[in-house]
């Protein structure tokens, strides 16, 4: 109980987790404290005082940290016999993250798996996961860990991290609760002294060795052995200099020092591994001549001991002090003797060869080639991106180098390292010739800038891909090029004056439909950049009809069909191609496009009124953006959530708008930051309350998309402020898209904003507007043409046929939970002299976006597994979100939630 004494609020904080675990409520928490603080022992306490749980315990190495999954192995070891229960998908990739079959494992599916793992289990009793030394994961295992701490909600799971502070490699997870341990002082720091010194303990002399440690409860400790009684107790002075004044670490490398020549070399061996096999260290330091006696001279310090088969130092300290204080040639040497025994562990070995290498070696070049496509495969990114980067090291120049660095930068991209992705991608750049690979990499650049800094920059690396595979590789030429013209779309500009479509030629009537389709697409977004809209809608449809049949797995070709339809307001193509895509994403487990479909597919739901299940996409989108690494990606559903609290009049809006703010601040946001950007002044200037206000931040959006979807909120802002040359600058705008593209909403919109400007002529285009309403799906904009021609009729006096206009608005203002637009449809009907019958709204509206989720996935006749894993929760999470759907809408069974009318 030593070094436990004085931990007392964080012994409460974590026997509250493991409480809460026990009964539903899962969660995690973070010791965090500089090394010899306690974090160890704190967590060995935890485990021992839960009984009747499932413990489960791994550890971070730090020699081990290239090893994907290899921490995460440990932790499900004893689990493993239970992943034949998982659904296939899950199985297959767990098995691949464990090492147990050979082949591609997606990391995210893996990471899926664990948690429906862990909640297998937590069905039979509590499970408590036991982290230590987090600060060491490796970053596959760190990954998957996070990914299920921020899960854990019904589930009765616990998972206890322990990070040490003041490292390099440091353990980033600041959403999850935690706990810092500071230094024990007074009592607690006496006590901690009298029992190891097994004496008593002057006072003044405790408040002296306090202040020279700082209160570190394992500083104290090895004081307490290194100081005589009568030095303790006070009866003789303390030595000048302390033991440890140079840190604790120092104290284990003097102890390391009064060792035989051959008991250090044992040590060096046993911090240079990461099994903790004696077998292997035993074995590995017969190889640099050291035998059994100095293992035994070693055990004897105490910096060592062996518990059956298991070598477990004294302290990770002892790891760390050890061998930063060996030579170079020292280290080399130890690893060497590793890779010797290790032979039957590929990637072991490989990393110890590597360790042992000072200049290039082919053999291990190959070896960490091996580790890097054996990790790659099974979704060990960012393993994959360090073997590959060691193996170019080790490679004496020229395109092999260059290649290497290039599947390190994209590995480590795909591994959400976007900063070490693009130093790798920088660095390969010098060696790269072969033009296939060179596309490749500009390509990579360019995705790297586009994502993370800047737009221009990225759109120049995909001009100068597409240049360069134009000619080599007809099929990634076209595809670069549609690439490059779709980001032009969005406003992209280069310095070299290209125009992608001029790279490659029209494909002829014999080329495959993706390919054609590519081109049509092409040119379809060059159009866009002219504004050309008959063009691009011509060619958006020829794209359109090669696709329709196609059963749409490209990954460049499908979001691009998303964007044309974006583009030119194809509602119900955009609605259809984003489901589709989620449900492909789902289905696959791909986390990445899962995000993608969910906030584009959100914009099209927005326009729609479709707002409970845009706000639910937005909802779940936060967490899976923030699981890909990038956290500045979660900007986008945030913004979303701000315009559609914004829409219904909900205060929550301005803290949605503040999250934008502080994640615009400390991320780059990349290719979404017009969107983002745009979608905040319509925000903005929905919950302004004075009419100049509010056009000051409407007149700011720039995006087309964005243009049109708030045309009414902008052309009405300009008229109320008195800026009718404003509003008929936009109007025009909108006449040539809708002339251009015929697209039934802008039509409306188009006749609405004539509406507010033709004064005794405003019926006419409203009927109008209204006529072209009946074929879009913009519900929102047809309850404000509703609202707005009844609010003209009764200012004109014509109060009974005003009624019938301001009730239709009122209903599908309620229907849409549009709170602003009820109200001003209520009092208008008020004025017309009839009363408003309120109507309740559905209960469905009060849903939580998680629920509604769930709902929209069980209404679909799915599983609460299949719901889960679509989800990327847990199956009990499902069950917990789907009772409380039955208790808010009052039914008792899946057939009657799928009869509800819940649409919106």
């Amino acid at each position: 109980m030593g070094v436990l004494v004085g931990r007392d609020v964080e012994r409460t904080a974590i026997a509250a987790l493991v409480g809460a675990a026990r009964e539903g409520r899962g969660g995690a928490l973070v010791v965090r404290g500089v090394a010899g603080s306690g974090k160890s022992t704190l967590l060995t306490d935890a485990s021992a005082a839960a009984p009747d749980t499932t413990v489960l315990r791994t550890s971070g190495v730090e020699s081990e940290s290239p090893l994907a999954f290899a921490a995460l192995q440990r932790l499900l070891w004893p689990l493993r016999a239970r992943i034949d229960a998982l659904p296939s998908p899950q199985q297959t990739a767990l098995r691949a993250a464990m090492g147990e079959v050979e082949g591609e494992g997606d990391r995210f599916l893996a990471f899926l798996g664990t948690l429906s793992l862990l909640s297998d289990a937590a069905e039979r009793s509590p499970v408590l996961a036991v982290v230590d030394d987090a600060h060491w994961l490796d970053d596959a295992s760190a990954a998957a860990l996070l990914f299920v701490a921020r899960r854990l909600q019904a589930e009765r799971i616990a998972v206890l991290f322990a990070a040490r502070d003041g490292e390099a490699h440091g353990f980033e997870a600041p959403d999850l609760p935690a706990v810092v341990l500071d230094g024990v002082t007074g009592e607690a720091a006496g006590t901690l002294l009298t029992s190891r010194a097994g004496g008593v303990v002057d006072p003044a002399v405790r408040d002296r060795l306090v202040a020279a440690t700082g209160g570190n409860p394992l500083a104290l400790g090895e004081l307490a052995a290194a100081l005589t009684s009568d030095q303790l107790a006070g009866r003789e002075p303390l030595p000048a200099s302390l033991p440890l004044t140079e840190g604790v670490e120092r104290g284990f490398l003097d102890r390391c020092r009064r060792l035989s020549d051959q008991a250090q070399r044992l040590l060096l061996v046993a911090t240079a591994d990461d099994t903790t096999r004696l077998t292997v260290v035993r074995d590995a330091a017969g190889q640099l001549g050291v035998g059994d006696d100095a293992l035994d001279e070693a055990e004897r310090t105490g910096l060592l001991r062996i518990d059956g088969d298991t070598v477990v130092l004294y302290h990770p300290l002892v790891r760390s002090a050890v061998y930063r204080a060996a030579t170079s040639a020292q280290r080399r040497a130890a690893h060497r003797a590793l890779a010797g025994v290790l032979r039957t562990d590929a990637d072991r070995r490989a990393w110890h060869l590597a360790a042992a290498a000072d200049r290039p070696d082919d053999e291990v070049v190959a070896a960490l080639d091996a580790v890097a496509e054996r990790a790659a495969a099974r979704g060990g990114h960012e393993a994959a991106a360090a073997a590959w980067a060691r193996a170019a090291e080790l490679t004496a120049g020229g395109e092999a180098r260059g290649r290497r660095l290039y599947l390190a930068a994209s590995s480590a991209w795909l591994g959400a390292h976007p900063s070490r992705a693009a130093a790798l991608a920088s660095a390969a750049a010098v060696d790269v010739r072969d033009p296939a690979i060179r596309a490749r990499l500009l390509t990579l650049r360019g995705q790297i800038e586009w994502n993370t800094r800047s737009l221009d920059d990225g759109y120049d690396h995909v001009v100068a891909a597409a240049q360069v595979a134009a000619g080599v590789d007809e099929a990634l030429a076209q595809q670069l090029a549609m690439l490059a013209a779709s980001l032009a779309a969005f406003g992209a500009r280069s310095p070299r004056d290209v125009d992608p479509a001029a790279l490659v030629p029209r494909p002829g009537p014999d080329a495959p439909p993706r390919v054609r389709a590519a081109s049509a697409l092409l040119h379809g977004f060059r159009a866009v950049a002219r504004q050309d809209w008959g063009t691009a809608a011509e060619c958006f449809g020829d794209a359109f009809a090669l696709t329709d049949a196609l059963p749409l797995d490209d990954h460049v070709l499908q979001p691009n069909l998303g964007v044309a339809a974006m583009l030119v307001d194809d509602d119900a193509r955009g609605l259809r191609l984003h489901a589709e895509q989620l449900t492909a994403a789902r289905g696959a487990g791909a986390l990445s496009m899962v995000e993608h479909a969910l906030t584009r597919g959100a914009q099209f739901q927005i326009a729609t009124g479709a707002w409970a299940q845009a706000a639910g996409a937005a909802a779940e989108a936060l967490p899976l953006t923030a699981a890909t690494g990038h956290p500045g990606l979660t900007a986008l559903p945030t913004a979303e959530l701000a315009v559609l609290a914004a829409l219904r009049g909900d205060d929550a809006a301005d803290r949605h708008l503040a999250e934008v703010a502080a994640i615009r601040d400390a991320h780059p946001i990349g290719l979404s930051e017009l969107l983002v950007d745009d979608l905040v002044r319509w925000a903005r200037g929905l919950r302004a309350r004075q009419p100049a206000t509010a056009l000051h931040h409407l007149e700011q959006i720039s995006s087309p998309g964005l243009r049109r979807m708030a045309a009414l909120d902008r052309l009405e802002g300009a008229v109320r402020a008195g800026r009718e040359d404003l509003a008929r600058t936009w109007l025009r705008e909108l006449e040539a898209f809708a002339e251009g593209t015929g697209a039934p909403a802008a039509v409306a919109v188009v006749e609405h904003g004539r509406a507010l400007l033709a004064g005794n002529r405003a019926e006419e285009h409203f009927r109008r507007a209204l006529d072209a309403h009946a074929t879009s799906l913009r519900v929102p904009d047809r309850a404000r043409t509703e609202l707005a021609f009844g609010e003209h009729l009764r200012r004109a006096r014509r109060r009974v046929d005003a009624r019938e206009h301001l009730r239709t608005a009122l209903a599908l203002s309620e229907e849409l939970g549009a709170a602003p637009w009820a109200e001003r449809a209520a009092q208008e009907l008020r004025a017309s002299g009839e009363t408003a019958r309120r109507r309740d709204v559905t209960t469905a509206t009060e849903l939580t976006p998680q629920e509604r989720q769930v709902t929209d996935l069980v209404r679909q006749g799915l599983s609460n597994r299949d719901a889960a894993a679509r989800l990327f929760v847990s199956p009990r999470t499902v069950d917990f979100h789907l009772r409380n759907v039955y208790s808010k809408l009052g039914v008792a069974s899946r057939a009657e939630l799928a009869a509800l009318p819940l649409d919106r």
